[in-house]
């Protein structure tokens, strides 16, 4: 045998020594690899666990909010029935003339009405419904509907002047914007 046959042979059973080694130690590296995929797998799991707990938390908050939200205002639409009561009792009682109010039997009359309206008033305050100031304040198209515009050098411009019908808010909420004439330039 030739060095160089030697040096090949030897390489040979080199590298074959290293073949068995790595055979060897290979199912210690399926191993590994098999720890870290399952390492990753619960790693991912808990991540979906974790994303699906805060929807879940983010679904209960959302709908206790609108549970609230719908028991809050639940009388809004009976609240906005009764405000054409309220109207037609102030009209009632604007209507009425001093001459009326000095007769006996009309006195005890207005005084049942009177005291209506004031009931009405405190179911209202009660149940959070309360009237929107309109009169002196700069028109608010979120609480006044503009109905005229009003010549007036008294007061500035966008000004609400008079008040054709009251408006409501229940809690922060609208039930009706006030009917409002407002003041412009005079010409």
């Amino acid at each position: 045998m030739t060095d160089t046959t030697k040096d090949e042979q030897q390489l040979h059973d080199e590298a074959e020594a290293l073949r068995k080694e790595t055979a060897e130690g290979a199912p210690e590296l399926a191993e590994h690899d098999q720890l870290a995929a399952l390492e990753k797998q619960l790693e991912d799991a808990n991540s979906k666990a974790l994303y699906a707990a805060a929807e879940a938390q983010n679904t209960r908050r959302r709908l206790e909010a609108e549970l609230q939200q719908a028991t809050s205002y639940a009388a809004a639409q009976f609240a906005r029935d009764m405000l054409a009561i309220k109207d037609h009792l102030d009209r009632a009682l604007a209507a009425v003339t001093d001459e009326l109010r000095e007769d006996k039997t009309a006195s005890q009359f207005l005084a049942g009405i009177e005291s209506t309206s004031r009931e009405l008033d405190s179911v209202f305050q009660r149940h959070g419904v309360s009237r929107i100031e309109a009169k002196g304040q700069p028109l608010d198209p979120h609480r006044h509907q503009a109905m005229i515009e009003i010549p007036s050098s008294d007061a500035e411009p966008g000004t609400v002047v008079d008040e054709m019908q009251a408006g409501y808010m229940m809690k922060d909420r609208l039930l009706r914007p006030a009917l409002v004439g407002v003041a412009k330039k005079p010409d």
